[in-house]
């Protein structure tokens, strides 16, 4: 007998373990022969990460995926690994050493890497045994790593691939800068922050005019929110058709404290509605600023150092054009060495001093930060790596345009278009030590060598300054007679951006570039589901790479799925103290409830609003599949192998047959259509609803009979019907079904693990027994709807009239009569050519059925009721419409609470709308 209750925390661990020891999960497991192929790669975590609700999604919509596909007889590959994580996993090992107070330079950049893979094997890749926890059926036998052999060969070959296709170049550009960690950062490890702060309005003097703060002839005015910068300026900008300062185009004005000339120049970049119209141009300080100065060919200024102090003294950019001028003594004797923010307010106080400090506004704005960090980031003008991703993203523009890769929703695609046709160079070096370190070499002129390896470079180094005449050639040759190591070539220190390693993910986890059975088997791949913040970091440069290297996409669908936000829709974060942790919640609730919960909730384009309380309410459910597959072993119902549906005979049964078809499917359709919610909701109704509340409770008089026939049909039915609803439900709850099965084998067991067995193909269909049953179902449920409507005490009962019924339904109230007495408590079913007064009346086909309740309740008391609880709804909605409608509160207010008034709105809008539709039945009773 089934235990009483389901004790997830017991099963799950023991189900895993099953799975483990069969296979289960290998790629091709439980294939046909010939099969087509289904392969996921999995977003790789970092190996310093903790599952997180993104995370449970993510991995559950794949898993339901995989799980199905297998199921269906693919030849399924769920591709696992971790992502080495630079940036994290160094911060994670540097935090180590500075407890035993050493650094990383102390060691040496070979002993550090060793302590970083110690670390890794000691506590990297727990989310790994978290992931198994949800349920994710991966080939945990091919899980990959970034940094493994495999990928590093395949990292290296497409770096020097592509450098030597011309699509790899150093240059100096504006980068993402962390003062702290000091490094490059790529845009998704930008943080953008409200910050208060302020807005400075400066003067410069307009060149060959006496400035005169009071007249605003002399000079114009500019504003920043980062006046350190100015010392940077080299130009102004100004709207070509702004009139305030056409005649000042092609003239100057003198930068206040240094005394350099700026040219200002015409460019539509400057916004004659905004501020002043005037904007200071600083290239090596802000990314707009860069653009506009490579069009007017201003010049780039970096008055910072790598750590965010202000460098002039010894700063030949800085100095440039200001030879023989001593007044900038006093600014670089002021200045030069303070930390950023230091120097912001010396540079403030010395322009107010000097009359050039206008006015300072109150200004509220938001400053990047480094995630990681946690510093405001500088835009940096440095020498880094690029890619060249312009010519890159041509073919993966033309997949998607072409209809060769889709994404679903269809909208992320226009995202993807406006990415990728403004596609900007991709900075791919960082200043780590934890990384694949770029495979370039340094000659003693600073001469650049890519190669797969240092031999390779040092051959090509040689070659080159022996086959040219110049000062280095006999250096070399000296060198070549007493060869050192190191001596000739300097390989450069950075290592590789970590999403240029994951953008080979789909071929460099089956072996690319050797030519293995798995990448010819399993590439490209199917799906790729994804959450929307890294469809540029992640998807595109996946996109580009597949396309260049293997001459096909990496994949035919992107499903994007949407953010778990809390239950009020805010977005979760440590600060707001709302992170709902997926490991707690499957502690608590098991992970088939979580899984189930992320599925039903997972609508295309909406995000996930995720309230523990709904996770309970799942629990629920598997609980209610649970104790129906209790009650029916009560009952006597278990496995006949010799049960055909086309055999059964009662109605009843014919009935949930074609109810499980039709379930199976609305499931199948919704997995197939990216529709989880859909695929889940239709689960939901048929377990809950259908087989539950309505096929086992009309079975109990058939159980309680004489009719031994009918006893042992329905047995075997509902056994069978068991069954499919297993198979129907295990990609969603994969831990609850395969206990399940494997309780329900009988003392033959079973041939295999359900995760291996066929998905359900049902083609039983009777309509006339569909339709007979799902009459009584409609009937009883509106008699229960109206007594609950009109508060009509559970134990009263009052007679049923049928008027208007034809000879069909007068046979099925004949037929059910038993059922329709004692599911919706009613007395005498009579029939009337008119309806008796003071009666409920219910229209269903034809008939309308009528429910005499004068005698019953108190239609006068009934009435105020309804009456008072609709005009406290009205007076609900009228405060909320007020609210929303102040456009104040919908501007300043946070997303997340105009979302909840709203859905506030909606609730006593439908609340309104049924106690409306009570109140005219009580009205038409009375």
């Amino acid at each position: 007998m089934l235990e009483k209750n389901y004790d997830a925390a017991s099963v799950e661990p023991k189900i895993a373990e099953r799975w483990e020891e069969a296979g289960a999960f290998a790629a091709g497991a439980g294939a046909k022969r010939g099969a087509e192929t289904f392969t996921i790669v999995i977003p790789p975590p970092n190996v310093t990460g903790s599952l997180h609700m993104g995370h449970a999604l993510n991995n559950t919509l794949q898993d339901i995926m995989v799980r199905f596909e297998r199921m269906r007889g693919k030849d399924v590959l769920w591709q696992p690994g971790m992502d080495h994580a630079g940036i994290a996993t160094q911060m994670v090992v540097e935090r180590k050493l500075m407890e035993r107070q050493e650094h990383r330079r102390d060691l040496g950049r070979e002993k550090f890497i060793d302590r970083v893979w110690e670390w890794k094997a000691e506590s990297g890749g727990a989310i790994i045994n978290q992931l198994k926890r949800l349920g994710a059926s991966c080939d945990w036998s091919r899980e990959r790593f970034t940094m493994d052999e495999g990928l590093s060969k395949a990292v290296v070959e497409v770096f020097v691939s592509l450098y030597k296709q011309e699509l790899i170049y150093k240059d100096k550009r504006l980068v993402n800068w962390d003062p702290k960690l000091l490094t490059a950062i790529s845009d998704l490890e930008v943080e953008q922050i409200e910050t208060n702060g302020n807005l400075w309005h400066f003067r410069y003097p307009i060149e060959g005019k006496t400035f005169d703060p009071e007249d605003p002839a002399t000079f114009v005015t500019v504003a920043t929110t980062r006046p350190e910068t100015m010392l940077g300026d080299t130009g102004v900008a100004v709207h070509p058709e702004d009139e305030r300062y056409t005649h000042l185009v092609g003239k100057s004005v003198v930068l206040p404290l240094v005394g350099r000339l700026l040219p200002v120049v015409a460019d539509a970049y400057s916004d004659p509605e905004k501020g002043t119209g005037a904007v200071k141009m600083t290239p090596a300080h802000d990314f707009n600023d860069f653009d506009v100065g490579k069009r007017h060919g201003l010049r780039m200024i970096n008055i910072l150092t790598v750590e965010g102090a202000v460098t002039l003294k010894d700063n030949e950019d800085f100095l440039y054009g200001l030879e023989g001028r001593p007044e900038v003594a006093r600014t670089i004797g002021e200045l030069d060495g303070l930390d950023r923010f230091e120097a912001r307010k010396r540079v403030v106080a010395m322009m107010e001093e000097g009359g050039f400090l206008a006015k300072v506004e109150p200004h509220r704005h938001t400053v990047p930060h480094g995630d990681r960090g946690g510093v405001p980031i500088e835009p940096f003008l440095t020498d880094q790596w690029y890619v060249d991703a312009k010519t890159l993203a041509k073919a993966a523009i033309a997949s998607v345009r072409e209809g060769r890769t889709s994404f679903v929703p269809k909208n992320w695609e226009k995202t993807y278009f406006e990415w990728m046709e403004n596609i900007q160079p991709w900075c791919v070096s960082r200043q780590l030590w934890w990384g694949h370190q770029i495979p370039a070499w340094y000659g003693p002129d600073g001469q650049v060598f890519v190669e797969k390896d240092e031999e390779a470079a040092l051959e090509a180094a040689i070659q080159h300054y022996i086959a040219h005449e110049g000062p280095w050639k006999a250096w070399v040759e000296e060198k070549l007679e007493n060869f050192k190591p190191g001596e000739i070539l300097t390989r450069d220190e950075d290592v590789l951006d970590t999403w240029f390693s994951s953008a080979l993910w789909p071929f460099s986890t089956l072996g690319w570039p050797d030519k293995t059975p798995e990448l010819a088997r399993y590439y490209p791949t199917s799906v790729l589901v994804t959450g929307f913040d890294i469809i540029f970091f992640w998807v595109a440069r996946m996109m580009m790479m597949g396309m260049h290297f293997m001459g096909e996409e990496p994949f035919h669908t992107v499903y994007v799925h949407a953010l778990v936000r809390d239950k009020s829709g805010a977005k979760m974060s440590k600060s707001k103290g709302n992170v709902i942790d997926p490991l707690e919640l499957i502690d608590e609730y098991g992970a088939d409830a979580l899984r189930f919960t992320l599925t039903i909730m997972a609508a295309q384009g909406r995000d996930v609003k995720l309230d523990p309380a709904r996770v309970a309410g799942y629990r629920n459910f598997g609980t209610k599949l649970w104790n129906a597959t209790r009650f029916a072993e009560m009952n006597g119902v278990a496995r006949d192998t010799g049960f055909r549906p086309q055999d059964a005979r009662l109605a009843i049964n014919r009935w949930i047959l074609t109810e499980l078809t039709r379930a199976a499917q609305a499931v199948t359709d919704g997995i197939v259509s990216y529709r989880f919610n859909e695929a889940a909701g239709a689960a939901y109704r048929f377990v809950w609803s259908l087989f539950c509340d309505w096929y086992l409770e009309l079975l109990k008089p058939v159980f309680a009979g004489q009719d031994e026939e009918a006893k042992a049909e329905s047995r075997a039915c509902a056994a069978y019907v068991l069954d499919e609803t297993y198979k129907l439900l295990h990609p969603m709850m994969p831990f609850m079904t395969e206990e399940l099965w494997a309780h329900t084998g009988g003392a033959a067991g079973r041939e295999e693990l359900l995760v291996l067995t066929p998905w359900p193909e049902l083609s039983f269909e009777d309509a006339d027994a569909a339709a007979d049953i799902n009459w009584l179902v409609d009937l009883v449920s509106e008699i229960r709807s109206v007594r609950s409507e009109m508060n009509v005490p559970p134990s009263a009962t009052a007679p049923l009239v049928a008027v208007g019924a034809d000879e069909t339904t007068r046979a099925r109230i004949a037929r059910h009569d038993p059922a329709i007495r004692r599911l919706a408590r009613v007395g005498e079913v009579g029939f009337a050519a008119d309806a008796p007064k003071g009666s409920a009346q219910i229209v269903l086909g034809e008939a309308t059925f009528c429910l005499p309740l004068g005698d019953l309740i108190d239609l006068s008391a009934e009435t105020a009721r309804l009456e008072k609880e609709i005009a406290r709804t009205r007076a609900e909605m009228e405060r909320l419409e007020k609210k929303l409608g102040n456009e104040k509160f919908v501007a300043n207010a946070p997303e997340e609470i105009v979302v909840a008034e709203r859905e506030k709105l909606a609730e006593f809008a439908a609340a309104k709308s049924k106690l409306e539709v009570a109140l005219a039945r009580v009205r038409e009773a009375g």
